[in-house]
């Protein structure tokens, strides 16, 4: 049979398939070949001897959390209390683009802002959507986005992501209350990963997914994973240009003319930065 694992604790797997749940080892061979299922996996396994069999090719994997095939991660983005931080967006957003995931954003708390507030960050709302990046306005909005899609949420700690998913299922509390962090009951508990079926949504929840950083990404990645730092490449006049001082480079024209965001790229150079000194 043919099912997807939504469950690890320790070396046993939970693998649903059919509507029933199947308690399932990995076979020597993973050992041997030095692959280890991961929660998100696509398998074929033995129903009978409870034996996974084989993985289906991955469309990702994360090595912090330990999780596969992620379609959607929910960047739950606080605007107030706590303030709004450019700095956590953009690297959550680079580091999940180089994985191969696609990033939502969702702004809560806009109604905590004053007038003038919110139009500071209505500007940041109508840039990070002309570069092209997926902002969902309301709850259903974001519903629409991600059925039938495996989601992860992050978010700082505050930001509104438990708020939000009892949004989205107003009965998810009484459901699962053992979900801790990705569903956002306070202090993390949650020692393993697991998939939980949301009105045909699956859920990661997952301890560490807010702690997720720059593990294996060079400073191409960090600058081919920022939309506009690689969207506007083959403007500049080296085809290798950093964005850091280079001679005719486009970026650095277009952020002297105001088009591009100073957080952005501020950020941008402390990313690579950071790589660098680290």
């Amino acid at each position: 049979m043919k099912g997807r694992i939504i469950k690890n604790i320790s070396n046993d797997y939970t693998v649903s398939a059919n509507g029933n749940l199947y308690a399932c080892k990995p076979r020597g061979k993973f050992r041997l070949n030095n692959l280890t299922p991961l929660v998100g996996d696509i398998v074929s396994f033995d129903e009978i001897n409870n034996y996974i069999l084989d993985i289906e090719p991955r469309k990702n994997e994360l090595i912090r959390p330990s999780v596969a095939n992620i379609d959607i991660a929910v960047i739950v983005t606080s605007v107030k209390n706590p303030d709004f931080d450019t700095y956590l967006l953009d690297k959550t957003l680079t580091i999940i683009s180089y994985n191969n995931i696609t990033p939502i954003i969702y702004f809560t708390k806009l109604d905590l802002l004053n007038n003038d507030e919110l139009e500071e960050i209505s500007k940041y709302m109508t840039y990070y959507k002309k570069i092209g990046y997926l902002i969902a306005k309301n709850v259903n909005e974001l519903i629409a986005l991600i059925k039938n899609k495996t989601v992860v949420f992050t978010g700082q700690s505050g930001a509104g992501k438990s708020t939000l998913l009892n949004k989205i299922d107003p009965n998810l509390e009484l459901k699962t209350n053992e979900i801790s962090m990705a569903l956002g009951r306070g202090k993390h508990t949650t020692r393993h990963t697991e998939l939980y079926d949301i009105l045909g949504t699956y859920i990661v929840d997952t301890p560490g997914f807010s702690k997720i950083d720059f593990y294996g990404m060079t400073p191409i990645d960090i600058r081919d994973n920022m939309k506009e730092m690689f969207d506007n490449l083959e403007h500049c006049k080296y085809d290798d240009c950093m964005h850091i001082s280079e001679d005719g480079c486009f970026i650095l024209h277009l952020l002297e003319n105001k088009e591009i965001l100073q957080s952005r790229y501020n950020n941008y150079k402390n990313f690579i930065n950071r790589w660098w000194y680290d």
